[in-house]
């Protein structure tokens, strides 16, 4: 990756950070593709148990740099259609990534670069955060999966309130909403994560890739789905190595050392 998008891998747990902060991490259109590109790699590595999702600076996501500044301005151009494909696309690769993910998020969250935190797992905001589904101040209609995943979070009428009215809200606001797990002063956010990340990436990998998988599937699946799943999955964990390490830590009195084989 350049200067622009960076991966950091450590202990299990890879950072990718947005690194734009003089446009508080505005991505130009060619950075979707790449950030897609990202995540599905990250997704597929056996080494990588957790994957943290920020900006750097003071700031998140900004959304899609629409002065269309940066390096990545130029290029051939692309018909609107498929640049939105692309950005889904991007989407999809976060949303369905096997591994745990979680946004970190200080300051500005807004547009695109709030449901980019909302693709995520877990989202972890430091008290100066900002939110907004700013889309409708800027004509746009809301995108990268924010119809899909708005309503599921905070229900129908507050994903309406959020998106219609595109107000600005503050962190306080965000957790009563259900927009975030966490909310902790700025100087604390970096503990916060670290030890969120540590704890996913210490987990079952091929258990929380089930479960994950599941919980993905539960507003458009049947009980009777659901339950035929959960047993094809049960089925599957207990053909791996994870199972009788949990039950033999149990025994032992230690934290067990899951390899998802």
């Amino acid at each position: 990756m350049d200067e622009e998008l960076l991966v950091a891998e450590a202990d299990g747990i890879a950072t990718v950070t947005i690194n734009r902060p003089q446009v508080k991490n505005a991505v130009p259109g060619p950075m979707w593709a790449e950030l897609g590109e990202v995540f599905t790699s990250l997704g597929l590595r056996d080494d990588i148990r957790c994957v943290v999702v920020t900006g750097a600076g003071n700031d998140f996501c900004s959304g899609a740099d629409v002065g269309g500044g940066g390096k990545r301005a130029e290029g051939p151009p692309q018909h609107q259609l498929q640049s939105m494909r692309v950005v889904g696309a991007a989407c999809q690769a976060l949303y369905d990534m096997p591994k745990v993910t979680i946004a970190r998020v200080d300051g500005v969250a807004a547009g695109a670069g709030l449901n980019m935190a909302l693709a995520c797992d877990l989202v972890l905001a430091s008290d100066r955060s900002r939110f907004s589904e700013i889309f409708a101040r800027r004509g746009l209609n809301i995108d990268f999966g924010g119809s899909f995943l708005l309503p599921r979070i905070v229900g129908m009428q507050r994903a309406k309130e959020l998106v219609l009215l595109a107000d600005i809200i503050d962190a306080a606001t965000a957790k009563e909403m259900g927009l975030v797990n966490r909310v902790v002063p700025q100087d604390q956010l970096d503990d916060l994560v670290a030890e969120w990340a540590a704890k996913a990436a210490a987990g079952p990998p091929r258990a929380i890739a089930v479960s994950k998988a599941l919980l993905n599937k539960s507003f458009t699946s049947t009980l009777a789905e659901a339950l035929d799943n959960e047993g094809l999955g049960q089925t599957f964990q207990f053909t791996t190595k994870d199972v009788p390490e949990a039950m033999a830590a149990f025994v032992e009195k230690r934290d067990p050392e899951f390899t998802g084989w």
